[in-house]
């Protein structure tokens, strides 16, 4: 499976086994008008014409390409600009890099090796840090990693490489403004009204005398979740184009009334006792 050697982004890690009811909503998540859909959709699109799109021009690795258009895809259209420019930048200067090492290696098997760990070395520093970064280094090491099969020509693998690297961005890219992401508006509704259910839970439970130091982290913790997730859904709607205008002032409102009362909260679990914030979103 040649592709996973290019694809720094990729989390590498073994996850836990889901469960049958989290199997079911992932599921869900990707049926057609799931909140989830819309990038799958663009992701499934952009790598399929990516595919095509460098067979049709007979790229020898259609797959860099495919993977390309994989790795740029993110929670909106501002993060995959982003992360498309870094992409084209960090594999053109990891191209270069291994421009400069075809003489080395090509000196024998042990240098090649010795490439191979300094550039993987380089890969698992960098990639953490900056994305583009850690590309430079990955790019070079998928490239070195097919003279393990034998030499090839340098100048047609730079070529593929380069022109897998415009087509899987280019496409990907298109791909990702084809499709229309209105679902991240209704996200933002769902967060909404999520925030308002758990910070009225909060103020009855902060107003309750008799309620229990456990009930009441819970219900802060719970108000804390739901306020993360608003301003994830928030800044991810805020970062599409042909979007939905946002509810700004419930946004704010809810989000001020939230921190107050997760700030009671917290002062209440110390040991000081003010008085319940007031009035629920």
């Amino acid at each position: 499976m040649p592709a996973v050697h290019d694809m720094p982004e990729a989390d590498v890690h073994d996850p836990a086994p889901l469960s049958r009811s989290a199997r079911a909503a992932w599921v869900r998540g990707l049926a057609p008008g799931a909140l989830h859909a819309p990038a799958a959709l663009r992701t499934l699109l952009g790598c399929a014409l990516a595919g095509y799109a460098a067979l049709w021009l007979g790229v020898d690795r259609p797959y860099w390409a495919i993977v390309t258009a994989a790795s740029i895809h993110q929670a909106n259209i501002a993060l995959t600009w982003n992360r498309t420019l870094q992409r084209i930048l960090g594999n053109l200067l990891g191209v270069a890099v291994f421009a400069a090492a075809v003489p080395l290696i090509r000196t024998g098997p042990l240098a090649l090796v010795l490439c191979l760990l300094v550039l993987n070395f380089a890969a698992e520093a960098l990639v953490t840090r900056n994305y583009w970064l850690g590309t430079v280094a990955v790019t070079p090491m998928a490239l070195l990693l097919v003279e393990f099969t034998g030499d090839h020509p340098a100048g047609r693998l730079i070529g593929d490489r380069v022109l897998d690297t415009l087509i899987g961005a280019a496409v990907g890219f298109a791909a990702a403004l084809a499709v229309t992401n209105h679902r991240a508006a209704d996200r933002v509704r769902h967060a909404l009204h999520a925030v308002g259910r758990a910070h009225a839970h909060a103020e009855r439970t902060l107003a309750d005398p008799a309620a229990e130091p456990a009930a009441v982290h819970a219900a802060s913790r719970r108000l804390a979740h739901t306020l993360v997730d608003l301003r994830d859904a928030r800044d991810t709607a805020a970062g599409e184009w042909r979007r939905r205008t946002l509810p700004e002032q419930a946004l704010r409102t809810a989000e001020e009334a939230g921190h107050r009362t997760l700030a009671v909260t917290a002062a209440r679990r110390g040991g000081l006792h003010p008085a319940p914030a007031s009035g629920a979103v």
